[in-house]
């Protein structure tokens, strides 16, 4: 129920911000999780009806944060919908907004299957904003397996990389750190990757685990698999020491 998500972020919210987070981030699919049958983009709202966008702007400017909502799911004229991050500013402002590019379609060897493409249109732009002094890549879940995406991200100056989620039991187990941990490190920048955790409609699991990671890929944060907050500061200065130690960023070169 949309409604009894927002009161829950909201709570979980409120409680990072009395913590003193300037940037409070929440996973893919804020706004509701749903079975893999799949909400009919006919049972969604637009951005003009969907009322976690004023509700989380409101938020924003009450706690004078920078808020980042993993994803809302948004109707669009197509027919499908887009899976949606969006960034609000201190004062309430929508700062950002970025449309999921890499769609989860796969058959995992456990018999599971998901066909985001059936229902999801895809995004075809990077993002990057400014925010609480830094300035953010944004992402969504099954892009973290893609690290061109997290470079290009980077080489226009990202600092921190957003990477909200819902990544299943299976694939968080054997893969969720140690992706987070490299895009990290290729990258020298901060990773905060806020992952939807526990059973959802349809018997859907989701691994949790969220995490922050810094430049050089050490854990800084590391959640326990249970709802919750998790904060770390985070020293921009040890973005530009990690990408001057290693400056791989300015070495690509051109290969057949």
């Amino acid at each position: 129920d949309v409604q009894d998500n927002l009161r829950d972020a909201e709570g979980f919210i409120r409680a990072a911000a009395a913590q003193g987070a300037m940037l409070v981030a929440t996973p893919e699919n804020t706004d509701r999780m749903v079975a893999q049958t799949g909400l009919a983009p006919a049972q969604s709202y637009t951005m003009e009806t969907h009322p976690g966008i004023p509700f989380f702007a409101g938020l924003a400017g009450e706690l004078k944060i920078c808020l980042l909502i993993g994803s809302m799911g948004i109707k669009l004229d197509s027919g499908k919908n887009a899976n949606r991050s969006f960034l609000f500013g201190p004062d309430g402002a929508r700062i950002a907004q970025y449309d999921k590019i890499h769609l989860f379609d796969v058959d995992l060897p456990t018999g599971e299957s998901h066909r985001e493409s059936s229902r999801i249109a895809p995004g075809g732009r990077a993002v990057i904003a400014a925010a609480a002094g830094a300035k953010l890549g944004l992402s969504i879940c099954y892009d973290l397996r893609f690290a061109a995406l997290y470079r290009r991200l980077a080489q226009q100056g990202a600092q921190i990389l957003c990477v909200p989620s819902a990544f299943t039991v299976p694939t968080g187990k054997a893969h969720w750190e140690v992706l987070l941990r490299a895009r990290a490190i290729e990258t020298g920048a901060f990773v905060i990757a806020p992952a939807q955790t526990g059973t959802h409609a349809g018997g859907r699991k989701t691994y949790g685990h969220s995490m922050i990671v810094g430049p050089w890929g050490d854990v800084l944060a590391r959640a326990d698999g249970e709802p919750g907050v998790m904060l770390a500061e985070l020293d921009l200065d040890s973005v530009a020491k990690a990408r001057a130690a290693i400056p791989a960023l300015k070495h690509d070169r051109a290969f057949d």
